[in-house]
């Protein structure tokens, strides 16, 4: 995934930042060393995060519901997000984690009962090459793959992971408002990500959209709309959407939780804006963290947090009225007892 360009620079292509390294450099995600014109991963097989997670914390509400999956994650990011909760890991540089190799991995997620690997916590693409291999193995092993990512990943990148990846949750921030992407994320511009949607959404890839709404800096109504817009666009109207409450963490502590009830304006225009399966997250209780047949309103799936409390389909159809919802089964009441392995 990367070029060998003239005086043995190289040129990374697996983020959208596509950057010329010269040698004994790294990039802008500072994982990656360009030694003698070649191109090497410095966290490959380094772990800084293991853990058993429901698949419901990623968040994925439509694909495989109720499954368990090891959750993986090395240091390192390709953004610099001024809120990030993980920003203990992702913003980290010097070079550390538990050496545990793709054998390994998969190794662990069967003994533990999962039902298949996420690659989450920081951005998978900053361990790309260690999440293939680890990803490859895993479907030998009857598991599925799923990123959770900032949708920042190149073309090239979503082709060479798609035969081995089954879902992704993309994640974006402030609505994907270019002005909030540059002051606060260091990110350029978002419009590359909604390239990587419409390569996974030719791949095959089950997406899932959440959304961080940021208070005072992040949270213009006519942002959301136009993101659900997009998304309904590209994806589909039957795209999960999420809008997540934002809490104060790492350099934007000034800023205030996001009220419930921006939250709930934003959900009316998400679903003003056409799409049907529309969620608000970090708000444990809420109704909207349920699932509601889109043809009739009947509540179809509860949830307390992260875990299935009801399951009221018949399959994937509304038992009210036999709408057929865009959830891939089959639903699983794991038995993993959720823990960290690190």
């Amino acid at each position: 995934m990367y070029e060998q360009l003239s005086g043995d620079r190289v040129k990374c292509n697996l983020c959208h930042r596509r950057c010329t390294i010269p040698p004994g450099s790294t990039g802008f995600c500072k994982v990656r060393r360009n030694v003698d014109g070649r191109l090497y991963s410095l966290v490959y097989g380094k772990a800084i995060a293991v853990n058993v997670d429901p698949i419901e914390k990623k968040p994925l509400y439509h694909y495989r519901p109720g499954s368990a999956v090891l959750s993986i994650a090395t240091i390192g990011c390709n953004f610099r997000c001024r809120f990030c909760d993980n920003w203990v890991i992702s913003q980290e540089e010097e070079i550390i984690g538990k050496n545990l190799p793709p054998e390994r991995v998969v190794e662990l997620a069967v003994k533990h009962g999962s039902d298949g690997i996420s690659y989450t916590y920081t951005e998978p693409t900053i361990f790309f090459e260690y999440a293939y291999d680890t990803a490859v193995l895993a479907r030998q092993r009857g598991l599925f793959n799923t990123f959770v990512t900032n949708g920042y990943m190149t073309p090239e990148a979503v082709k060479t992971i798609a035969p081995y990846l089954d879902a992704a949750t993309v994640d974006f921030k402030g609505s994907a408002n270019p002005d909030f992407y540059r002051e606060f994320m260091s990110v350029p511009s978002p419009e590359p990500i909604f390239e990587t949607l419409r390569e996974m959404k030719a791949s095959g890839i089950f997406v899932e959209i959440t959304n961080l709404i940021v208070t005072k800096y992040g949270d213009n109504l006519d942002d959301v709309y136009s993101l659900a817009s997009r998304i309904k666009e590209i994806l589909g109207p039957c795209t999960p959407f999420h809008l997540l409450r934002f809490h104060p963490d790492y350099q934007l502590m000034d800023a205030p939780s996001t009220p419930i009830q921006t939250l709930e304006k934003a959900a009316e225009k998400a679903l003003d804006a056409g799409l049907k399966h529309v969620y608000i997250g970090n708000v444990p209780g809420h109704r909207l963290e349920h699932t509601y047949c889109p043809n009739c309103g009947q509540l179809v799936i509860e949830r307390e947090g992260f875990y299935l409390s009801a399951w009221n389909l018949k399959d994937t159809q509304c038992p009210n009225c036999n709408h057929s919802l865009n959830i891939v089964g089959p639903v699983t009441r794991s038995r993993a007892r959720w823990a960290s392995l690190l």
